[in-house]
């Protein structure tokens, strides 16, 4: 690492600071010797930086090597480590149906959580933000934390986002209803972003060999998003909706051309059990009370009529994954959110599909392994990232 350059002893040592800081977030317990090796500071640069933080709440100091029985011989090295208390992040997915909250430490290790289903529409926009500020309270007790700990909150909305949190109008109201202002109706440090985005980095994150360089994350289940990574940048756009997939309206020329899987399983089988007398075990189940996860165990089943609805949906996540491909020549498509563990059927039929009736290159499909907390998992990643850009913006009391 580069050693940094300033103009002045003040700026130097803010900078030194945020050097071994980032070190620290990352790093467990370690020596200057090894914040040394990171930053490529002197011993006596990274010690005064070390005690600066202390100070600050930021690091601790543990028994030097010695009294920790790990050397012997020569001088014991002083040890230090990231403050556990330090501070917490807040990551909530502010779906239409439920929120999702998760607290963790700096670490992205998790403290608490809750899951609360909401009202949907019905509770407008004061009912969502009284929804997050709850969903944040509870979270937070549960995780054992005070709302002075936050240091920052991550929101994920079913909406574009821009870069100060505002949606814009659209969707007929849609985008600014999940959005509700609440970048500014919620205490503290708050980055709303969209929820695709989020499962594109949670993907990231979790992929140990990553996922590539160009990529694009389907959330699915009520409705379809995308968080698209091309020449290793996430997409965004000036107002947040790169990710949008409104132009399956001249795919897919019907109202619903933007549901998910979830909500086109549910909707395909009622209308299915109703228009016709086609024997099906669906028909046990009264039509307004089948979903998604009934025709996918019907299907399991080797019921015909919600086998062409899988093979309905393989076609059409097919046909999405190739617009993609074409559009943004992502090679891969992973497809993720609660329902996407349940999908290997479809995704087996799309895969079908766009090798034989698809002109390559096509993009592979894949599913996640991260189920329903895709979202807020991205949400605590998206504000790990935050506060590495710029810890000391986040100091305990700064």
């Amino acid at each position: 690492m580069a050693r940094p350059s300033a103009k002045s002893p003040q700026l130097m040592r803010q900078m030194n600071a945020r050097l071994v800081a980032r070190f620290a977030l990352d790093a467990d317990e370690f020596t200057a010797a090894d914040a040394m090796a990171a930053t490529d500071l002197t011993r006596a640069t990274v010690l005064g930086v070390c005690a600066d933080l202390v100070a600050a709440g930021w690091l601790e100091e543990r028994a030097d090597s010695r009294a920790a029985g790990l050397t012997s011989k020569g001088r014991p090295a002083r040890r230090y480590r990231l403050r556990t208390a330090a501070g917490a992040i807040v990551g909530l997915d502010a779906d239409e149906h439920r929120y999702v909250a998760h607290v963790t430490d700096l670490r992205g290790s998790l403290l608490g959580s809750v899951h609360a289903p909401i009202g949907g529409r019905d509770i407008g926009p004061a009912g969502r933000v009284e929804a997050a500020r709850s969903a944040i309270r509870d979270a937070v007790i549960a995780a054992g934390r005070s709302p002075d700990d936050v240091l920052l909150t991550v929101v994920g909305i079913p909406a574009p986002a821009d870069a100060s949190g505002r949606s814009p109008e659209g969707d007929g109201g849609f985008w600014s209803l999940m959005n509700a202002h609440l970048a500014d109706a919620l205490d503290g440090t708050v980055i709303v972003e969209n929820d695709a985005n989020l499962a594109a980095l949670a993907e990231s994150a979790a992929s140990d060999d990553g996922l590539g360089e160009n990529v694009a994350t389907l959330l699915t289940g009520e409705r379809l998003g995308a968080g698209l990574i091309v020449d290793g940048r996430l997409l965004r756009g000036p107002r947040g909706g790169a990710g949008e997939m409104r132009f399956l309206r001249l795919i897919f020329p019907e109202e619903h051309a933007t549901d998910g899987a979830g909500a086109l399983a549910r909707r395909w089988a009622r209308e299915a059990v109703l228009a016709t007398d086609e024997p099906s075990a669906l028909r046990a189940i009264d039509a307004d009370r089948i979903e998604a996860e009934d025709v996918l165990e019907a299907a399991r089943a080797g019921d015909p009529l919600a086998q062409r609805i899988i093979d309905r949906l393989g076609e059409r996540l097919a046909r999405v994954a190739f617009a993609l491909g074409s559009l943004l020549d992502v090679e891969k498509v992973v497809v993720c959110g609660a329902i996407a563990a349940s999908l290997a059927p479809v995704l087996d039929v799309a895969r079908r599909i766009l090798d034989t009736a698809y002109e390559p290159p096509v993009p592979e499909l894949v599913p996640s392994a991260l189920g329903g907390d895709v979202v807020v998992r991205g949400a605590i990643e998206r504000g790990r990232t935050s506060i590495q850009q710029d810890p000391l913006a986040f100091l305990p009391g700064g």
